[in-house]
């Protein structure tokens, strides 16, 4: 292998790349992420928002780097060799490898998690090969795991959990890419805070008492960026109408899954402006999106309603047409919009206190140190919002909707 290159990035400036991820980020599967856009439909609404998940991936690349430096000048990986530090750093390059175009709208949609779909390529073609020249067989079932968050390793932290560094890099970038100021993070203190805490008999990531600030700044972020930007109305609106136009697609046998998991934004928007028997994805692409009938707070939204309208897409479509017919307009004329991130402001990690003591960090806070999780659900009920998109002006009374929505 070549020694290391130096890729500008326009976050992070010079990102370092050992020979390993130069040698992986030149297989197919990783080159696709250059055209997928991290926040799908979200330059419909900021143009910025163009940019890839290959950007991204370098990125937590970066900072997985950086953690483990940070972690390595402590002494705190001792026991962990080389081969565990490459398993973890070129996770973090390849955690969105199996991911579908327009960010999470085909999942919604009901098509299989993109974790799956990037664990199975992580064992085909060339990328296959690369890895297993690289780390031996054993290798790609460990970034397995770790994309998946089931590795044994004290590691596991950094790529998935409260304080993982994918987090960190697309708060920042897409914040940055949008022009708005809510994702802003203390990067460094976050970095700086984190630590290997033994625990129950394991080493975990964990943080430091000097980080819950910045943590919970994060949090913060977290739920400014998914109010403002990923759950903007707009954006919405064309996800939903995306995962109708490709649902409607599928069923006419237009698109099927292997399709959906080697495309990009390109190739599969030409994929379906050929063959859009809904219309959908035309309206889409020339940005007529529907208009908001209803737009209400998950505070004003009744317990009643059911899980399935944020899980079932196959019943939730049953009841968009049963609504539409209702109203007077045909079937995709009308959609149902209440998407659903319980983990949000989710905490669960150890924090070693400036006396060396361990404690835990959860969604009930700690006194006097992590009081953002003590008012998590309301702040997530004010993001989460029950919206019903239409093609044209309707008036529709929200009682009918809650009603609908709340039947088993």
């Amino acid at each position: 292998m070549s020694e290391f290159e130096i890729v500008r990035d326009p976050l992070w400036d010079n990102v370092r790349l050992d020979p390993a991820a130069v040698a992986v980020l030149d297989t197919p599967p990783v080159q696709r992420l250059r055209y997928i856009r991290q926040l799908g439909h979200a330059f419909l609404v900021y143009p910025g928002a163009t940019h890839s998940r290959f950007e991204h991936a370098i990125g937590a690349y970066h900072l997985t780097r950086q953690a483990l430096a940070i972690l390595r000048d402590r002494g705190e990986l001792a026991g962990l060799g080389e081969a565990d530090e490459q398993a973890v750093r070129l996770a973090a390059l390849l955690h969105d490898i199996g991911h579908y175009p327009f960010s999470h709208g085909l999942e919604e949609a009901g098509f299989p998690h993109h974790e799956s779909l990037g664990v199975a390529k992580l064992v085909r073609g060339d990328l296959g090969r690369v890895l297993e020249s690289i780390g031996g067989p054993d290798l790609p079932g460990r970034i397995g795991r770790l994309i998946q968050g089931a590795s044994e390793s004290p590691l596991q932290g950094l790529i998935s959990g409260t304080l993982d560094l994918d987090k960190i890099d697309y708060l920042s970038r897409d914040a940055r890419a949008c022009g708005v100021p809510y994702g802003t993070l203390d990067v460094d203190r976050l970095l700086a805070a984190i630590t290997l805490i033994e625990e129950d008999g394991r080493r975990r990531v964990g943080v430091l008492e000097k980080g819950v600030s910045a943590l919970e700044s994060m949090l913060f972020a977290k739920y400014q960026m998914y109010r403002n930007v990923y759950w903007h109305h707009a954006v919405r609106s064309a996800t939903c109408m995306f995962k109708r136009a490709v649902r409607i697609a599928a069923r006419a046998a237009a698109l099927d899954l292997a399709t959906l998991a080697e495309a990009t934004d390109g190739s599969l928007t030409e994929r379906l402006l050929a063959n859009d028997p809904s219309g959908l994805g035309r309206a889409v692409y020339e940005r007529r999106l529907f208009k908001r009938a209803i737009d209400l707070p998950a505070s004003d939204v009744p317990d009643t309603v059911a899980a399935w309208v944020s899980d079932d897409p196959d019943r939730l479509e049953r009841a968009e047409d049963s609504l539409a017919a209702a109203v007077g307009m045909k079937p995709g004329q009308l959609l149902i919009d209440f998407p659903a991130r319980t983990s949000m402001l989710a905490v669960d990690l150890p924090l070693r206190t400036r006396t060396g003591t361990v404690e835990r960090l959860t969604d009930e806070g700690r006194a006097g140190q992590l009081g953002l999780p003590r008012i998590a659900d309301e702040l997530y009920r004010s993001a989460r919002r029950l919206r019903v998109f239409v093609a044209d002006p309707v008036t529709i009374d929200p009682a009918r909707v809650f009603e609908l929505l709340s039947r088993g």
